[in-house]
């Protein structure tokens, strides 16, 4: 193996001293250009390659970045997961730095590996997501004082950086897109009350509902896991209903409750889209092959991926952007699944959301009693 070119060589090649060469090679001072550009000629006329490890040990640097989620059950894939996963190692590799995932478990001490890792200077900062209200895991990473960006928000008033969808904005023009069509009667697929995602998204239904001047029904808000199974029980009860006495459409939090919805429609003879519409929120890839296709809120994860790496880059680089909170518009993709007029994308618009829908005035319905 041929010997490693040190920093004092390159620096006795380009006629300066070592320390000269060290404070270029890291961007830790300016000399003049004639002398910058003897030590660049020097780096390349000897091949120098800086030791990496080492320069790492001498910064506590990785150029690592921990990324933790909660890990879905085996049976259930994760579409906006891996979109999610892929977009940050892109960009992370980008700007030279390495993805470093690991998973967490709610029941497990959720700050345990951050503080081995912080502790190791195993990762330089974390990118935090499925957020909740009074997560551990934020109050520990702002009193470590620790670089981090979330994918998400948790309680109202703590401050910190983070890119987020705006789920009310999205479950808001859902709503907004079937009462256009003349329904009245609208059902929600809901999460649990301590879902702050699920607490987000609800607000945009009933706000939808209030200014249209609705009373929100109690019974209409079925509340559980989100899950087909989950939709379609919730959904089967309510069609068993007398007609006058149950939802004509149903907008669920995520594409799967939704699913579940349009099974329980079809099971009791009614078609999805004509007798009841159904609208779900995620636009998985696989919604548009449903029959008929889904209406769904799509997040623009890769836009989010992206963006979520910038910022903590920028933190670590010393150059952070000017805005740390980024809330990002949703879109709705109208399908037949609601009754309004379909709008088809290729696959592989799914990739990155740069497709925007085909969209056309739509004529409202008569309501429906």
């Amino acid at each position: 193996m041929s010997k490693r070119v040190t920093v004092k060589e390159v620096a006795s090649h380009a006629g300066v001293s070592y320390q000269t060469v060290s404070k270029v090679l890291n961007k830790q001072t300016k000399v003049s250009k004639p002398t910058e550009e003897r030590i660049w000629q020097a780096v390349r006329a000897l091949g120098y390659h800086p030791d990496q490890r080492a320069r790492n040990l001498r910064l506590r640097r990785s150029h690592t970045l921990g990324y933790s989620w909660a890990p879905s059950p085996p049976d259930r894939a994760n579409s906006i997961l891996d979109l999610f996963l892929q977009s940050m190692m892109a960009a992370a590799e980008a700007s030279g730095y390495h993805l470093l995932p690991f998973p967490y478990r709610q029941v497990d001490d959720q700050i345990a590996t951050y503080r081995e890792l912080i502790g190791s200077a195993g990762v330089d900062g974390f990118i935090v997501s499925g957020l909740e209200f009074s997560d551990a895991r934020i109050t520990y990473l702002m009193e470590q004082e620790f670089p981090f960006v979330a994918f998400g928000r948790s309680n109202p008033g703590l401050e910190f950086p983070y890119v987020d969808v705006d789920g009310a904005a999205g479950l808001r023009m859902a709503t907004e897109h079937l009462l256009s069509l003349g329904h009245r009667k609208i059902a929600a697929l809901a999460w649990p009350e301590l879902s702050r995602v699920g607490t987000q998204r609800l607000e945009g239904y009933l706000t939808a509902l209030e200014e249209a001047g609705i009373e929100p029904r109690p019974e209409w808000i079925a509340r559980g896991e989100g899950r087909v199974g989950f939709g379609w029980v919730a959904t089967a009860r309510w069609l068993e209903r007398a007609r006058r006495n149950r939802p004509t459409a149903v907008v669920a939090l995520n594409d799967a409750m939704a699913i579940g919805a349009m099974r329980a429609a079809r099971d009791q003879g009614l078609r999805v889209g004509a007798d009841l519409a159904v609208t779900g929120f995620d636009d998985a890839p696989m919604v548009q092959y449903l029959s008929p296709p889904l209406t769904s809120v799509r997040q623009p994860i890769w836009e989010i991926g992206q963006q979520v790496i910038s910022i903590l880059v920028g933190f670590l680089e010393d150059s952070p952007p000017a805005d740390t909170q980024v809330l990002i518009s949703p879109q709705l993709i109208i399908r037949e699944s609601s009754g309004g007029e379909s709008s088809y994308d290729l696959p592989d618009s799914m990739a990155k959301g740069g497709i925007k829908p085909r969209t056309s005035p739509t004529t409202n319905a008569r309501a429906r009693n």
